[in-house]
């Protein structure tokens, strides 16, 4: 059990050095809400890679978090109307989870297809979106 858990701090150790850097990226707001003031915590993108990577990570608020990762009790679609503008950010990794958010939405909301429909996506976007949907 002591080696589980020391994995477990060894990864949220090398998380914490990406926090600066997320910080800057995301201007310390929220990277898929834009919310600004609320505390922000580091959220693996998954599938979850076996070495954290930053390339993966976002800078996210916990009510977002609770949204992701719970979404069919959480997540409200309404609150979720700016993706059509995060859509095309030039963060691969808030683009990569518009998509996913936006696709998620999609099956009850139509304006959610609407927006990936008239975004210019990559097929490897699309592809890597589909790869572990919320």
């Amino acid at each position: 059990m002591a080696k589980g858990f020391d994995t477990h701090q060894e990864r949220q150790n090398a998380l914490t050095l990406f926090g600066k850097d997320l910080a800057r990226r995301s201007k310390s707001c929220c990277e898929l809400s834009t919310e600004s003031g609320v505390p922000l915590k580091i959220y693996e993108i998954h599938p979850v890679p076996k070495e954290p990577n930053f390339e993966l990570c976002l800078f996210l608020s916990e009510q977002t978090i609770q949204q992701l990762e719970k979404p069919k009790k959480h997540l409200q679609a309404n609150q979720w109307r700016h993706l059509g503008e995060l859509i095309w950010s030039e963060i691969p990794q808030v683009q990569l989870m518009a998509v996913r958010i936006l696709q998620y939405i999609a099956k009850d909301q139509p304006w959610a297809q609407d927006i990936i429909d008239e975004a210019y996506l990559e097929d490897a976007l699309l592809e890597q979106a589909s790869l572990a949907p919320l």
